[in-house]
């Protein structure tokens, strides 16, 4: 048997490549994957220029908000004809389906009665319902005549769920101001928290002083009429105050 000697490693490789290629593999793999799409880089190709970044959009100025009754130099300097004012006015408040009631009683009266809107249930007189029942006996006890009274509303209309901030903001209490103005009351009793930023105080403000330009009124201040009827405590921080407010 004639000995042969060993290949070298060039005829081995070449060996290797001769039984892959009869095999039918003709071609070079790895394992590391690769994009087929791959951009080929050229030397030559311009760069792209940059992006630039999306302008933020210029935020607007919000809308003025409306002032409610407009002009005030144009307001009604008489009590009389702020009356007829305060059912005509629409910009006092929105429209409703319920009607709105005016204000009554004497200019210059010994007190005046403020409440945040009229009852639901009154017609052509302010508070002619069942919180008008408890303010007239409020008034009994308090040993002021009916007559000797002014009523007013902050609202011309009953307004449920009123917006107070907005009312606020835009210009109601300025209206509010003008009107007490215009009754002059010896004393104010305000029946309603929600009235009582309108009229430049903190909401739980019990007892102080309104300017009014050159005149300044007495203020006490409780819970609205409904709060009152519901609840016999609030009734009584309220007589216990007004006595020590009149002493």
């Amino acid at each position: 048997m004639e000995s042969r000697e060993p290949l070298t490693l060039a005829e081995q490789f070449a060996a290797a490549c001769d039984w892959w290629r009869e095999a039918g593999v003709d071609q070079d793999f790895h394992d590391a994957p690769e994009t087929l799409l791959k951009e080929v880089e050229s030397a030559t190709r311009a760069p792209k220029p940059a992006q630039q970044a999306p302008k933020p959009a210029e935020e607007s100025a919000p809308p003025p908000i409306s002032q409610i009754g407009d002009d005030p130099t144009q307001w009604p300097q008489a009590l009389d004809a702020f009356h007829g004012w305060w059912m005509r006015e629409a910009s006092l408040d929105a429209a409703g389906t319920l009607q709105r009631i005016p204000p009554r009683g004497v200019p210059q009266a010994e007190l005046m009665v403020l409440v945040p809107m009229p009852e639901a249930g009154d017609g052509e007189n302010l508070l002619s319902g069942e919180q008008g029942t408890l303010v007239r006996n409020m008034l009994r006890a308090m040993e002021i005549a009916e007559g000797k009274s002014y009523f007013a509303s902050v609202l011309p209309r009953h307004t449920p769920l009123a917006d107070w901030d907005s009312l606020l903001a835009s210009g109601m209490g300025k209206v509010l101001r003008h009107h007490i103005a215009l009754a002059s009351p010896k004393r104010l009793l305000v029946l309603g928290r929600d009235i009582l930023p309108l009229l430049g105080q903190e909401k739980r403000q019990g007892v102080a002083e309104l300017s009014l330009g050159e005149t300044s009124i007495q203020l006490l201040a409780s819970f609205a009429p409904e709060n009152l009827l519901q609840n016999a405590k609030l009734r009584a921080d309220l007589w216990r105050r007004w006595l020590d407010w009149m002493g």
